[in-house]
């Protein structure tokens, strides 16, 4: 009779030892799956970070009249020829056109209509369509001045792109500052999936003061914070960004080269890291102390 308990005691034991090794696995096939979301996250919200940037760049260097200079994007509207292109006319080789009106000196606000028709191959290799339309109050170099762009039928790489960008110069006489909102944006997938985004950041030029109306050595610190917003089938997840050490962002690279972002779901978070200061898309997120390596778009 004395051998029954024992007999109950180990299979007692044994009974809470698959109990948590169960558990465990359970554990850990959580702990995979917020790690996997939370670097699918934090692609989705560098991407929109990404996109809206790219508008900033358009803004700040449609030429190098209204804004800081020309930028890589695409060939200036009013570049005074230095390249073999009548002014107002972009390189053959970017199909993107660009009208200002009124065209009058000194005339404002001017509305800036880029149309990339119906496809057009970027030098960063992004595929555009649709128009890009902005309306500028006064020279972008002079502050005080504001830029409010708006889409019309505007695609990158088949994800249409919605939403209102406002670039606003609050330099200073020492360094040029940049500050940028972003409202009411939307990322749409060709499948209906989604990425609403929309925040305020700052950006600080660091490098290429010394050469104003040349915007390709120009690079900026990014601060500041935005909300996002992602829609994948039937599910959508929320989620919130902070910049906790400036990006780097070189108008001459495709992606930030340094700086970290956190995002944050609810009680999870991720540490995204840009690296330190190559030009690649390569990047890290760090979640429940955990690095993997990421590819950004």
């Amino acid at each position: 009779m004395k051998k029954l308990p024992l007999r109950l005691g180990l299979v007692a034991i044994m009974g809470l030892a698959i109990l948590a090794g169960c558990q465990k696995s359970v554990n850990d096939d959580t702990s995979t799956a917020e790690e996997t979301e939370m670097s699918e996250l934090s692609i989705d919200d560098d991407e929109a970070a990404g996109i809206y940037s790219d508008i900033f760049e358009m803004v700040s260097g449609v030429d190098g009249e209204l804004g800081f200079g020309d930028s890589p994007i695409f060939g200036g509207a009013n570049d005074g020829g230095d390249d073999g292109i009548a002014p107002g006319n972009p390189p053959p080789d970017r199909c993107v056109e660009i009208k200002i009106s009124p065209l009058d000196p000194g005339v404002f606000p001017k509305t800036v209509v880029m149309n990339f028709g119906t496809g057009c191959t970027g030098p960063d290799g992004k595929v555009r369509k649709g128009k890009v339309i902005t309306v500028y109050t006064q020279r972008l170099v002079v502050p005080g001045a504001e830029a409010t762009t708006r889409f019309d039928g505007y695609y990158v790489n088949g994800n249409k792109i919605e939403g209102v960008h406002i670039t606003k110069n609050e330099s200073t006489s020492a360094v040029r500052i940049i500050t940028r909102v972003v409202r009411e944006a939307k990322i749409t997938r060709p499948n209906g999936d989604y990425v609403k985004w929309g925040g305020k950041h700052t950006n600080t030029q660091v490098e290429g003061l010394g050469t104003p109306g040349f915007q390709r050595d120009d690079v900026f610190t990014i601060t500041g914070g935005a909300e996002g917003e992602r829609k994948i089938g039937d599910k959508i997840v929320k989620w919130s960004r902070v910049i906790v050490s400036p990006v780097y962002k070189a108008v001459a690279c495709k992606w930030p080269s340094k700086g970290e972002v956190r995002i944050t779901r609810n009680d999870l978070k991720a540490l995204l890291n840009f690296g330190n200061g190559d030009c690649d898309n390569k990047a890290t997120v760090t979640v429940n102390g955990r690095t993997r390596d990421i590819t950004l778009r």
